[in-house]
């Protein structure tokens, strides 16, 4: 007990606040464009008359890319160091972002699919050097605490986004002239923000952070103990954190895309109202982190974690089997339980590495990937359900979150315990 209240005062290592907080904005950057790049499942459903499917394309692509880049971004990390990755990420999102342009014009879904994707890359090497650098600038007992603070600002930024795309990119096709006229609704947003990326890259290449280019110092192990050349497939709690960041990524990814078309099954039929209940459920992840951030100083982060896991499967089970304002809610309120989950289980599958502390973050960035394949599976049950007359297709395929759901609370509570560390 006396450890934890602690806690508090030693948030960072001595000299490392600014760095930290410096670092932290650029979550706010990452959920924006992440979140932002969700509402794209139901323009380019308007757009290009699309099935749930194939809309799902748009979250494969750019949840694909920590797939492809995660390994080449570590290793560029290692090159040019955390800072400097930053500023690289961030200019890739400005070319992603340019790119929405011409596929706006041509009214081009190829195109689409490659801006998102190129955004993406930008983002999974921003994720790479961000999440390890905010763990490591203090000791390892309050990365949770780091990691929940950071994931905070990231939580605002997808709060903001669904307003920002309710208002300025998702319009009624009835409304518009042509597919064309709707495509066109994303140029400006997304020159802004590519004007937006650029000055923010800018900013930070300026700013004087540490010159952190190794875990080591920050997870010492035992010296001539030959943990370098040990795989990390070895790490039990740590293949399992990959898992369970595989499928909460996939979860919280497909909820937040089907959100808009869920609600207006349910009665809603303004996609302006839609899109702030969405914004609403990315809220909801924002006051969670906050106020998680202050619970995990006085509670075990795997039992809040099991705690959260359980509590979202029954909101969901209560969205499948309920109607109207019920369902609609049940689904936001699971916003707030995913507050938690990616920061607790990034900690927890890291815990106890040592100098394996980078290759443990590259497996766990890279199952990010589950953004890219659970939301297209839970597109294509949704379509299967349809095809067979089901006419709460979108509710009955619930049946798979609510799954990833208790696989996370298992971790939580039994599967995140380490059988061997560095010193093991």
């Amino acid at each position: 007990m006396a450890a934890q209240s602690k806690q508090p005062a030693a948030l960072t290592s001595p000299g490392y606040l600014v760095p930290f907080i410096i670092v932290t904005a650029l979550f706010f950057i990452f959920g924006f464009i992440t979140t932002l790049n969700m509402a794209l499942v139901p323009h380019l459903r308007s757009i290009f008359n699309l099935h749930y499917g194939p809309a799902m394309l748009a979250e494969s692509a750019f949840f694909l890319a920590y797939f492809v880049f995660s390994a080449p971004s570590a290793k560029l990390i290692e090159m040019i160091g955390y800072k400097r990755t930053m500023v690289v990420a961030l200019f890739i999102q400005v070319a992603g972002c340019l790119l929405f342009i011409p596929a706006a014009k041509l009214v081009s879904f190829p195109l689409f699919l490659a801006a998102v994707f190129i955004v993406g890359a930008g983002v999974t090497a921003l994720q790479n050097s961000a999440n390890p650098y905010v763990a490591i600038l203090g000791p390892e007992h309050s990365a949770p605490v780091r990691l929940t603070l950071a994931q905070a600002l990231n939580s605002l930024g997808s709060a903001i986004a669904p307003i920002v795309a309710g208002a300025y990119i998702l319009t009624d096709p009835a409304k518009l002239s042509s597919p064309a006229a709707v495509a066109d609704t994303v140029r400006v947003p997304y020159l802004l923000i590519a004007a937006g990326l650029l000055l923010l890259g800018l900013a930070v290449a300026f700013q004087h952070l540490p010159a952190v280019t190794r875990t080591e110092s920050f997870r010492p192990g035992k010296e001539g103990g030959g943990v370098a050349g040990r795989s990390i497939w070895t790490y039990k709690h740590t293949v399992l954190g990959a898992v369970g960041i595989f499928l909460y990524v996939g979860v919280e990814v497909g909820l937040a895309s089907i959100a808009v078309n869920y609600f207006k099954t349910q009665g809603m039929s303004s996609l302006k109202t839609a899109s702030f209940l969405v914004s609403l459920y990315w809220f909801g992840a924002l006051v969670g982190r906050l106020l998680g951030s202050w619970v995990l100083t006085k509670v075990n982060s795997g039992k809040l974690l099991g705690i959260f896991g359980f509590a979202a499967a029954a909101m969901l089970f209560l969205s499948m089997v309920t109607t109207g304002q019920a369902a609609i809610w049940s689904l936001v309120l699971c916003g707030f339980f995913n507050s938690i989950m990616f920061p607790n289980i990034f900690a927890l599958g890291i815990a106890g590495l040592g100098p394996l502390t980078s290759k443990g973050s590259g497996l766990i960035m890279t199952a990010v990937v589950g953004g890219a394949i659970v939301p297209y599976l839970l597109g294509r049950l949704i379509d299967l359900l349809g095809k067979l007359g089901d006419p709460a297709n979108i509710q009955h395929a619930f049946v798979l979150p609510i799954l990833c759901y208790l696989f996370i609370a298992y971790y939580g509570l039994w599967g995140s315990k380490p059988t061997r560390t560095v010193t093991a």
